[in-house]
């Protein structure tokens, strides 16, 4: 049966988006509930695949630093180098491992969520009257709750993605700070800009998403009642199948032409911002070139700040664009609380 799509407040204002934040901790409860050695095991494993960046680009300082020393000396190749080299290609190793281990352990236990989340809806679902099931508009908190019991699995990787990279952030950090604090501070003035444009596009997307809800139902409805076995008789004794057709297409052609648009915007702007986030990365890489040129700087430590500032520079973005997600996701969240 068809319901007529409920009326309500769409947009969602940014102290909205973030106070939905505080719906992580139960939700985090919910994860740890599923599997707590899980849990433990993946946050252990974030914080070891944390370090690593660090690391890497000590080496490979070390590693050229050694180079030239023995290219202007004409000495011998001595067993250091072949240390060092062998250290880098076992941390990438296990870089390797524990991405798969990561994957791995995020998959399980996102599955367990889910099971476990899908399985608190259904008991609730039972213990409801039916009358509220004909109401649409508790009948569209029901709808966007259900979508949540597997969705908001990548929530929990991106939380934990987030915190991981925390940590790589702080240890990437100390050796520009170091360096020059004013990198960071340039660093921070080429990224900000693409995090606003992302945070403004996924509160666009939620709202257009949030909106649609009733129609969205219909939409499916329609796709179901057109193609079914149990269905086929009644459309052709009515003649249904004309008008089926035209309010599918009707439809459909409303939500690809909304997020047509809020797409194209997206892309337009993103690529905008991307190319200030690219000038900041390519003032201070040019910046610390002048510095190894003057002999102030050694190649090593050319190659370990360019390191660390792309790096910096990737993480940042990452960090910033999923939080801006999670803040998202967070309110998708609450529409799974708001039905319990």
């Amino acid at each position: 049966m068809l319901r007529k799509p409920s009326s309500g407040k769409n947009n969602t204002t940014l102290t909205e988006r973030y106070d939905a934040l505080k719906n992580l901790h139960p939700f985090f409860k919910i994860i740890w509930k599923a599997s707590p050695s899980m849990s433990i095991s993946n946050g252990f494993l974030r914080i070891i695949k944390g370090t690593i960046p660090l690391l890497m680009l000590l080496i490979a300082r070390k590693i050229i630093d050694e180079i030239v020393l023995i290219s202007t000396q004409q000495a011998e190749v001595s067993s250091s180098l072949w240390l060092l080299v062998g250290s880098e290609f076992a941390l990438a190793i296990l870089s390797d491992l524990l991405s798969r281990a990561i994957a791995l352990l995020d998959s399980l236990l996102g599955d367990l969520v889910a099971n476990s989340t899908s399985l608190k809806l259904m008991d609730h679902a039972t213990q409801l009257d039916m009358n509220h099931f004909e109401d649409s508009e508790f009948y569209d908190k029901l709808e966007r709750a259900r979508r949540q019991t597997l969705g908001r699995t990548v929530l929990m990787s991106q939380v934990l993605s987030q915190m991981q990279d925390v940590i790589s952030l702080v240890g990437l950090s100390a050796g520009l700070i170091l360096f020059n604090p004013w990198l960071i501070l340039l660093l921070l003035i080429a990224v900000i800009p693409a995090f606003l444009g992302e945070a403004h596009f996924n509160e666009k997307t939620y709202s257009l998403v949030h909106g649609q809800t009733p129609e969205r139902r219909e939409l499916d409805y329609i796709r179901y009642i057109g193609a079914s076995d149990e269905t086929a008789k009644e459309v052709k004794i009515f003649n249904l199948s004309d008008f089926l057709k035209s309010r599918f297409a009707e439809l459909s052609t409303k939500f690809y032409k909304a997020n047509k648009a809020l797409a194209t915007k997206r892309a337009l702007w993103g690529g905008a911002l991307a190319a200030i986030g690219s000038a900041g990365y390519y003032g201070a890489y040019v910046f610390i070139i002048i510095r190894t040129v003057s002999g102030s700087l050694s190649l090593g430590d050319l190659t370990f700040l360019a390191g660390s500032f792309n790096q910096l520079r990737t993480l940042l973005q990452s960090m910033l664009t999923r939080f801006s997600t999670i803040a998202e996701g967070s309110l998708y969240l609450k529409d799974l609380f708001d039905f319990f």
